[in-house]
């Protein structure tokens, strides 16, 4: 296991080298292909995942069959603690975007380890309170911001976690389809592409396949808001 990847999940923030291990022992570890589901919407949660190496992406799917993408997690992000909180049926799907290995942990077995580490409690907690932040800011993006707004938004986001600086920019490379980057900007495939293709006129952005290179970040922050 990568445990500098691991470590900074929030199950591991300032816990001792020794806690850590103990922890660790009782993991397992996932490997999933491209396309492969972790678990559906609906299905009884057992476990807590945090991510090695690859991306996940968690979304919904409506009565009618719609679906919507709500976020990508990449390595040293966690997910799947909210049924930790809440037993309860899954409140999404999960699906590897490429390649990816996890840890998985049950839930029994975490609440025996954390029994004595209540601080980890707390920094689950604060993991909440980021994930409903984030959410909050989503909706209000919705509701206020327009669509080439949100592209722009969507893309400092993934940046921020999966970009690498190159010669000519910062390269994101997020293994999404087109429908899938729609469905986490909260439009329509055709308004997102008109976007992107305006970004790339302007200079801002060079498009390349399930990937993105951003030249201008600085207008890109400036359109985001």
């Amino acid at each position: 296991m990568d445990q500098d990847v691991l470590r900074r999940a929030p199950l591991f923030v300032g816990v001792d080298e020794e806690a850590a291990e103990a922890l660790l022992s009782l993991a397992r570890v996932v490997e999933l292909k491209r396309g492969q589901v972790l678990f559906s919407q609906g299905d009884d949660p057992a476990e807590l995942y945090v991510i090695q190496n690859g991306k996940i992406k968690l979304g919904r799917t409506s009565p009618d069959g719609r679906e919507n993408l709500l976020a990508v997690l990449g390595p040293g992000e966690m997910f799947g603690e909210l049924s930790w909180f809440d037993p309860g049926p899954r409140t999404s799907s999960a699906v590897a975007v490429g390649p990816a290995r996890l840890i998985a942990l049950d839930y029994e077995e975490l609440y025996a380890w954390m029994g004595p580490r209540p601080e980890v409690a707390q920094q689950l907690l604060k993991a909440l309170a980021r994930r409903l932040r984030r959410a909050n800011s989503a909706l209000a993006d919705l509701v206020f911001t327009d669509v080439p707004g949100r592209v722009a938004g969507t893309l400092l986001d993934l940046a921020l976690r999966f970009g690498r600086t190159t010669e000519s920019g910062l390269l994101v490379q997020h293994d999404l389809t087109q429908e899938e980057l729609a469905q986490l900007v909260g439009a329509s495939r055709e308004t997102v592409n008109k976007a992107l293709a305006d970004f790339a006129a302007r200079g801002w952005v060079r498009l390349e396949a399930r990937s993105v290179n951003l030249l201008d970040v600085e207008r890109l922050r400036r359109r985001a808001r």
